[in-house]
């Protein structure tokens, strides 16, 4: 069959490298893809918003399946939008079915409708303004404040006091520091315990369970310093044991998938869990994806030794409850390289040397080829994935590859998976 993968990051990559073995592939198309995901594609310069173009393609190339990487065509309808044509199956949920992840307010009402565990929150927008206020004024510290909408997983300021709180929500509410995303913002419970991803594939009625991981968002050694787009992933993750698991599925997951049949949500594909586990073993849900995450994908697909296409098209095909999925027992870390200066003012533009093929796996989040010269094109330029017998030392041979590539004010963190040593 023909595929088209929606995106240009480093999960797209990872999509495409795994994408591209499978044998019910015959084509692969990314749209816009980067040069990382030229090596088992050909890459097509459409934005992924582009609907009609998008759809041109389709027609122009028969493709038979869609899958979806970022998170933006989908809260903005892409799959309402080829559900008129049954000759194309989509992997990613209906616009409403999206706004788990496109609005923090929504996604927490349907927690509270289907008893799935979370941290109190209220939401307020301009109108509301000084009851806000008035709200973070008298809150428990430290309190966390989030921009409502998409804002590239850098929407969300943890406050140790209420004039740090009060000055976020002002420039958020009054100032828009994240757009018309933090036209609402959502006064959050700060939660405390270790976070963690997991990952389902659902047709809306079934889900199977993918591998965990964990992330590392912040920018400096330590989980120090402004949150990223993710600077590392770690899976699998040595305290998810049995007992956590079966909790995740009974309270979390089961309730969300059953959620979707009572309030006939349209939702096929991929559901990223963002959780909280406390001092008890409990799982609380912080948010809900509607794709996967990034970096996470760079750790999760390449531990996935079945056939992704087979899983996808019994996702779209719902017949999820036939899949089983076999899983790499080894340890997958993934070490993201930046320009410097991010997340903040950085430049790009340098020249990229020093990557080799070995046993790792450089998955291309930010470049751009000219004149077969690789060049940064963004914050976070490279993901490297390594396998190792543990995460240790899956970590030491990514910081092996890395110590390799050079191009100017490169950074990237040492400590990724430290807290589970």
């Amino acid at each position: 069959m023909n595929i088209l993968l929606i995106g240009k990051g480093g999960r797209e990559h990872a999509f495409a490298w795994k994408i591209s073995r499978s044998k019910l592939c015959d084509k692969l198309f990314i749209a816009p893809g980067n040069p990382g995901t030229a090596q088992f594609g050909n890459n097509l310069d459409i934005d992924p918003t582009d609907f009609a173009g998008i759809e041109k393609v389709c027609n122009d190339e028969r493709i038979d399946l869609i899958v979806v990487g970022p998170e933006d065509p989908l809260v903005l309808g892409i799959t309402d939008f080829f559900k008129k044509n049954e000759n194309i199956k989509i992997i990613g949920p209906s616009a409403k079915g999206a706004q788990l992840e496109g609005s923090k307010s929504l996604a927490k009402e349907f927690m509270l409708r289907h008893n799935i565990p979370t941290a109190s929150y209220k939401k307020f927008t301009k109108e509301t303004y000084a009851e806000g206020r008035d709200y973070i004024s008298e809150h428990s510290l430290p309190v966390v404040i989030k921009a409502d909408g998409l804002a590239a997983g850098k929407g969300v300021v943890i406050c140790n006091n209420h004039i740090e709180a009060l000055a976020e929500f002002d420039l958020m509410i009054n100032h828009y520091k994240f757009g018309e995303a933090g036209s609402t913002v959502v006064i959050e419970q700060f939660l405390t315990g270790i976070e963690m991803s997991v990952f389902v594939l659902t047709d809306g009625k079934n889900f199977t369970l993918l591998p965990e991981a964990k992330d590392y968002k912040k920018i400096g050694e330590g989980e120090t310093g402004p949150n990223t787009g993710g600077m590392g992933a770690i899976s699998p993750l040595p305290f998810f044991n049995a007992d956590l698991k079966n909790k995740v599925i009974q309270k979390i997951i089961k309730p969300t998938v059953e959620g979707f049949v009572k309030e006939d949500l349209d939702y096929k594909g991929f559901i990223f869990f963002g959780l909280m586990i406390t001092a008890e073993n409990e799982p609380l849900l912080i948010e809900y994806n509607c794709r996967m995450g990034d970096p996470e994908t760079e750790v999760v697909i390449p531990r996935i030794n079945s056939d992704l296409v087979e899983l996808l098209m019994a996702t779209a095909n719902g017949n999820v409850s036939d899949i089983i999925v076999d899983v790499n027992s080894q340890t997958a870390a993934t070490i993201v390289a930046v320009s410097g200066g991010y997340p903040g003012i950085y430049k790009t533009g340098f020249r990229i040397s020093g990557i080799t093929e070995n046993s790792s796996i450089v998955f291309h989040a930010g470049t751009e080829q000219k004149n077969s010269e690789l060049f940064t094109a963004g914050g976070r330029v490279l993901a490297v994935t390594s396998f190792g017998d543990n995460a240790q030392t899956a970590v030491e041979a990514s910081l092996q590859t890395l110590s390799h590539i050079q191009f100017e004010d490169i950074y990237y963190r040492k400590d990724i998976g430290f807290d589970l040593k």
